[in-house]
């Protein structure tokens, strides 16, 4: 039998995500419930798949098995496609198996043409209804399918409500309408140069094979590569019969959430519109009314959709996020899917579902997405100057769509958005709507405003999604976008003014407000925290090289430290001279002299470290980077210097110049430089040794095992060589002081050598820790600081999905890793190995490391929730022994 890649909805299930995608499933899962479902049929992903093998054409066979289910859907309905008496119309959406909210493409009202609008009318009594689902029809497929832009017949509506003298698009006769589709049709053929198609079946597979091609476009692309979707996916096509909420005022369209998105709050909460299409919601083009309202519109529907709201939320045991359309008074639900919610509406909810017994602890964890909890972490605003501003700064209210406090200066475009974020500068990006191509800019802002659209637009879907604060729906704006400026409260405001916007309440703010960090130990996060330690089995420490970040961490959850860079702390202008007076050094004397004015700096920080952890593990690494990054380049700089040495600048600017490296990043760093000059590692341990006795003294509760770590190693003999100086040199100081330290000298596996010799490495080093940054570059040969001018192209043509410094390269990197670690342990049983590359705060890498053995993840500070959760959820997925 050959392969299928067609189901009619009463074919599939829920559990058929893969190939029916995310929509396609829920539809099936809704129909096989008995609930009110428009019929219709889901193309599969494996289509999409094949569309693209055979060079994006559908090919016959699918397009026979597309035309078998047509028939299905007449036979079933009682319509025929194109038909003179009985029209059928449907409406074709795209449904990856993962939600991607206004990534991809609807086309809405197809199979209509000039005779078939004309049946309709008649047949309907409604002529208005019938001429605006044709304009939209036509305005959409020329959108979608052809490509022309929205913007032009945007243009015509305006000019017609111009000339009619209405605001609103209800406002329009069904003469107006009729006008306007001929408008649209001729501005169809003036820029594609033939006539709209009039044959349903070839608008059909247009629009099928639009949906296809959104799979690839730039902004769907963006979105898949920001929430690890692979794009060898694609995404599965939905035809659906129609059903109309622009029929007139006894019908209507919404989107309903079961739980609040923003906050947790248990409670129906979403929007409608009379007389409308479920695009006219999301796109925000009119401004919707609360679901509430619905119950005195539509009674009976109302206790229906509240009933079918139980159902659903009972039957997924999670929130949904529902679309429904009302025709003539009668409900017909077009989707489910589990909502797009706020990190803090999302471990509300979790926890909620717990107590309501609907889910046990494991299954709340596995609800959160780990990446999400960063939204916890943002700024809020300060507390006094958000009083004062409430007093005298308040020009507007808008519908508080996402939340978190944002503070910038106004933008107008999402490229502006882009290119004031890459200078570092805080952006407030201000719309009439937002659509899917502003996704970038999006990214780039503190916070968005929109003039029009509720809670369930594209703005404020998207910015939750993103923990961006966005205020939507602010009716008072007159919005001048073209000349950027816009005018609200009496006061005009341009590019480059100050904004604040607090995405909670919906106030817009005149002015800059000052924030402040968020706390989240709070109640649900603490409770979510809590749960997601009792599940892991990998722990979870940090990069931290100041006490100040050190206790953020711990304040986070961390376990100890996995990387504190020994070479941020000689940066600091007390330090940098003594440290450059080494470097310049022509003899040993020289260099130890200048060493031993930074010895007790370093000794200070390594006590604070040790204190911030309160007896948790602390591993140090020992100076990495080239020692050309700290020379002076200032020619003041460099006579201070000379002055120091009692040498002349000419010699100060030779020893700069012959410390020029081709490639610095593979040339005279890490262990190489204690190879060269032993003294460093003499000075880094005396340090580390006298700091850690100095603390374990103070607290005799703590058992302080300093971790010694030789970074980028790739030679055992050089391993060895290093490893004498620092156990010389500690045990004399231990010795000394009469103390009973211990300590554990370990190596960063960053070099693929190291990697495929660990069981010779391990004989010296005690522990591994991956470098991942620097053993993804030399593993792929490129450079990190260099790779950004050439990965684009690499995701455009699909070599690569993701940038591999940011999600681990499983396959290359991931396969040194795990031969390290089995190679390691066959040395040294008992050895524990850890990450400490950036890759340790991304979930899916967290997941990998779990699979891998690891013993512990280490990140950046404000990454340790996420990676607190990402373990338990790994360690759920796949249980460790």
């Amino acid at each position: 039998m050959s392969k299928k890649f067609v189901y009619m909805f009463k074919e599939g299930n829920g559990k058929m995500r893969e190939l029916l995608g995310g929509k396609g499933a829920n539809l099936a899962e809704m129909t096989n419930l008995g609930l009110p479902v428009p019929q219709g049929f889901t193309i599969s992903t494996e289509a999409c798949t094949q569309y693209y093998e055979d060079g994006k054409q559908i090919n016959k066979d699918i397009q026979a098995e597309i035309m078998e289910n047509i028939d299905k859907l007449e036979k079933l309905v009682g319509k025929k496609f194109g038909d003179k008496k009985n029209p059928l119309l449907v409406s074709v959406r795209s449904g990856a198996r993962a939600s991607m909210p206004g990534m991809m493409d609807t086309i809405l009202n197809l199979g209509l043409n000039e005779e078939v609008v004309e049946v309709i009318a008649e047949k309907s009594g409604n002529p208005r209804w019938a001429w605006d689902c044709y304009r939209r029809f036509i305005q959409m497929y020329s959108d979608v399918v052809m490509e022309v832009g929205k913007k032009y017949f945007e243009q015509l509506i305006d000019k017609m409500k111009e000339k009619k003298g209405v605001t609103q698009d209800v406002e329009l006769t069904a003469d107006d309408l009729k006008e306007l589709a001929s408008q649209f049709k001729a501005e169809y053929k003036n820029k594609i140069g033939k006539d709209f198609p009039a044959d349903p079946k070839e608008q059909l597979f247009g629009a099928i094979k639009a949906v296809f091609r959104s799979w690839d476009n730039p902004r769907a692309n963006i979105y898949r590569m920001d929430h690890d979707i692979p794009y060898s996916w694609g995404t599965a096509v939905n035809v659906q019969m129609m059903a109309f909420g622009n029929m007139g005022n006894d019908s209507g369209t919404g989107v309903a959430f079961t739980r609040n998105p923003a906050t947790g709050e248990k409670g129906l909460m979403g929007e409608f519109l009379v007389n409308a299409q479920g695009e006219d919601v999301v796109a925000g083009v009119r401004t919707p009314m609360p679901i509430a309202q619905m119950k005195d519109v539509f009674p009976e529907a109302f206790a229906q959709f509240e009933q079918v709201c139980k159902t659903l939320e009972n039957h997924y045991r999670d929130m949904q996020d529902m679309e429904f359309t009302i025709e003539n008074k009668k409900l017909y639900m077009l989707q489910t899917r589990n909502g797009k919610r706020t990190a803090a509406a999302a471990i509300k909810i979790a926890c909620d579902l717990i107590d309501e017994k609907m889910i046990s602890e494991k299954e709340a964890i596995m609800q959160i997405d780990a990446k999400s909890l960063d939204m916890l972490l943002h700024p809020t605003f300060d507390v006094a100057a958000l009083k004062n501003a409430d007093k005298n700064n308040v020009v507007g209210k808008g519908i508080a769509a996402s939340p978190g406090a944002a503070t910038g200066t106004i933008v107008f475009t999402a490229e502006d958005a882009v290119e004031e974020g890459k200078k570092g500068k805080k952006v407030i990006l201000v719309r009439l709507e937002t659509s899917p191509e502003d996704i970038e800019g999006m990214k780039y802002a503190q916070g968005i405003l929109t003039v029009r659209g509720g809670q369930t637009s594209h703005a404020a879907v998207v910015a939750r999604g993103m923990g961006t604060c966005c205020v939507s729906g602010c009716g008072d704006i007159k919005m001048h976008e073209e000349e950027k400026y816009f005018e609200l409260a009496g006061k005009t405001f341009r590019e480059g003014d100050s904004l604040s916007l607090d995405g909670s309440t919906g106030n817009i703010y005149d002015c800059a407000i000052k924030t402040v960090p968020a706390d989240p130990n709070s109640g649900y996060f603490g409770r979510i925290m809590a749960l997601a330690d009792k599940y892991k089995a990998v722990g979870v420490r940090t990069n931290a090289d100041t006490p100040a970040d050190a206790k953020q961490a711990v304040a986070f959850g961390a376990q100890g430290i996995g990387l504190c860079r020994t070479e941020h702390m000689f940066f600091d202008p007390d330090r940098i001279g003594a440290f450059r007076e080494m470097i310049c050094s022509d003899t040993v004397e020289e260099r130890e002299a200048a060493l031993a004015k930074i010895e007790p700096m370093q000794q200070a920080d390594f006590e604070g470290l040790f204190e911030a952890l309160g007896g948790y593990p602390v591993t140090i690494r020992f100076l990495d980077p080239p020692l050309h990054e700290f020379v002076p380049t200032d020619e003041a700089d460099i006579a201070a210097l000379a002055k120091a040495q009692g040498k002349t600048v000419t010699r100060i600017k030779e020893i700069i110049d012959s410390l020029h490296e081709f490639n610095p990043m593979m040339g005279h760093r890490g262990c190489r430089l204690t190879v060269t000059y032993p003294e460093i590692a003499v000075m880094q341990t005396k340090a580390i040794i006298k700091a850690a006795i100095k603390v374990q003294k103070k607290h005799k509760d703590w058992k302080l095992v300093p971790e010694i770590m030789i970074p980028l190693t790739g030679e055992v003999k050089e391993m060895k060589f290093v490893k004498d100086i620092v156990v010389k040199t500690a045990d004399a100081e231990i010795k000394a002081a009469g103390a009973n330290l211990k300590y554990e000298v370990g190596t960063m596996i960053e070099i693929p050598r190291a990697a495929i010799t660990a069981d010779e490495i391990a004989t010296e080093a005690e522990f591994f820790c991956f470098g991942t940054n620097d053993l993804t570059q030399m593993t792929f040969g490129f450079s990190r600081d260099d790779a950004g001018k050439f990965l684009g192209s690499y995701y455009q043509n699909k070599i690569y999905e993701s940038d591999p410094f940011a999600r681990l390269d499983q396959k290359g990197v991931g396969s040194l890793m795990k031969t390290a670690v089995t190679l390691g342990r066959k040395t040294r049983p008992d050895m524990h190995c850890g990450i400490c590359g950036e890759h340790g705060g991304d979930p899916s890498s967290v997941e990998f490391c779990h699979n891998i053995g690891l013993s512990y993840v280490s990140c950046s500070p404000f990454r340790v929730p996420i990676a607190r959760l990402a373990a338990a959820q790994a360690n759920i997925k796949n249980p460790r022994k």
